[in-house]
């Protein structure tokens, strides 16, 4: 089920508040119902493919107690071992094998004159690399006795398939929300911040990232050979803000969703597109992936604590994996890659050069890079990565005669734009900070809370209406982040 679906937004979620609020009286009752509402959210999409969860969640139950009690006689190393390599094993079964088995016909069967391998389609279930690593996260942080096994079934299963985070991020960590699964509780207006937030997160998909999609994806469509430059940028500036708008849309419906059933979940991203260098950029971006990626591989790996050339390899080492995770195809280990070699480049005298450099070079070569790799996160393979980029560096073989630019803008695009431009910058928090100082110097009511409560007022129902507007004319509307 999609969030910004119309079963969601008037069926699913008006049932689950009213049942949560008015029908349950207890916290057990509260966990009860979400757990059982969280199933069912996941099994409308995935089916009898729920049974994969199920067992992951039992058998990570069991795996948490067993690292716990190792730890009285022993390290747990290979409690902890055994536990992660059945987390690993089954992420690959389910996310990997047609790519290992489809390598392994290409590179060395057929090669050898034998019969390809033939394993059929394997199918994805949605959501599994997300609960994977929530799994792993929480064998870790105990076997790190960071936190004690949750001794209740139905507790882990809620942190585990909690509906608000369970396809899609934001990674949580069981540590930082342990606490609330035993004792939370909801104000007025964390309940108003919650619905705020989620209907912003609902705005920024709707209203901008489904515009900008869908001449995203005619330009992708285009024959490689009949792209030209200007056609080529245009594609990969609207996929670039289509990918910031959706995934960070949803994490905002995530968090607003959280907070209305009293739980607190971290931000996933702060403005990534402002940054001055990939580092930076990787500190805002999908914060809890690349956070998860830091605590649990990168600092145990050695971390800046080696050499440079160890710290260079760590770094590419965690960002081939990150690309992994994305997807199983060449296209996300070369943009996984791709990234680590820049990450690696930055720490030469590169680095420090950029940081030194004029600010508004600095952001255009961070832009290049999230740019030139986003066409490698988007094309279908390789070959059309490829063409691609050859199209933006002026190689490109299209005459402009049939595709050019202004077949993929018109007016509402081209305000979409605008407004995505803009609203990928902290524009708002500087208003406020802005607003804030004004008051301070001039006491003026014109500059007090009024302002927010009345742009509230106004904006968020406007928000909604527009959306609801928008959905009920069945545009485009899949998440990208459903498929990791």
């Amino acid at each position: 089920m999609v969030f910004s679906s119309a079963s969601f937004l008037f069926y699913f979620l008006p049932l689950v508040l009213l049942l949560y609020y008015v029908g349950a009286s207890t916290l057990k009752i509260r966990n009860t119902l979400l757990l059982a509402a969280s199933f069912v959210f996941y099994a409308w999409g995935e089916g009898a493919y729920t049974i994969v969860m199920a067992i992951s969640i039992l058998a990570n139950f069991w795996f948490g107690l067993w690292v716990h009690n190792a730890h009285r006689t022993s390290s747990a190393k290979l409690q902890i071992g055994l536990a992660i390599a059945f987390n690993i094993t089954l992420l690959v079964v389910f996310k990997y094998t047609n790519f290992i088995v489809d390598n392994l016909n290409h590179f060395g069967v057929i090669p050898l004159g034998l019969q390809p391998i033939d394993v059929g389609k394997v199918h994805l279930p949605i959501g599994v690399s997300f609960f994977t690593f929530h799994c792993i996260s929480y064998l870790m942080d105990i076997y790190r006795r960071q936190t004690p096994p949750n001794a209740s079934l139905g507790q882990l299963a809620l942190y585990i398939a909690l509906f608000p985070q369970l396809v899609a991020g934001p990674i949580v960590r069981y540590k930082d929300i342990a606490s609330q699964l035993s004792g939370r509780t909801v104000t007025v207006e964390r309940f108003a911040y919650g619905v705020q937030r989620f209907v912003t997160g609902l705005g920024k998909k709707v209203l901008i990232a489904n515009v900008v999609a869908l001449p995203a994806d005619k330009i992708f469509a285009v024959p490689a050979d009949q792209l030209t430059t200007s056609v080529a940028w245009l594609g990969v500036l609207y996929y670039t803000l289509q990918i910031y708008f959706d995934f960070s849309g949803y994490s905002d419906m995530a968090i607003g969703l959280a907070h209305m059933f009293g739980f607190k979940f971290l931000e996933n991203f702060n403005y990534p597109y402002i940054s001055r260098n990939i580092r930076e950029f990787w500190r805002r971006w999908h914060i809890s992936l690349s956070t998860w990626y830091r605590d649990y591989l990168y600092i145990p790996l050695g971390g800046n604590r080696c050499s440079n050339a160890r710290v260079t390899f760590n770094l590419v080492l965690v960002f081939f994996l990150c690309g992994l995770w994305h997807g199983a195809s060449w296209s996300f280990i070369i943009w996984g890659l791709f990234h680590g070699f820049f990450l690696g480049l930055e720490r030469t005298r590169f680095g420090a050069w950029m940081d030194k450099a004029w600010s508004p070079l600095a952001h255009a070569y961070t832009m290049l890079v999230v740019m030139v790799g986003w066409v490698f996160f988007r094309a279908e393979n390789l070959d059309q990565a490829t063409a691609f980029l050859k199209a933006m560096a002026g190689l490109g073989t299209g005459t402009g005669m049939e595709w050019h630019p202004g077949l993929f803008i018109n007016p509402k695009v081209a305000i979409v734009l605008v407004l995505a431009v803009v609203g990928s910058a902290p524009v708002i928090p500087w208003l406020a900070a802005w607003r804030t100082r004004m008051l301070e110097r001039t006491g003026s009511f014109f500059y007090g809370p009024f302002v927010d409560a009345l742009t509230g007022l106004v904006a968020m129902p406007s928000i909604l209406l527009l959306s609801c507007m928008a959905l009920a004319s069945g545009t485009h509307n899949p998440f990208i982040y459903f498929q990791f």
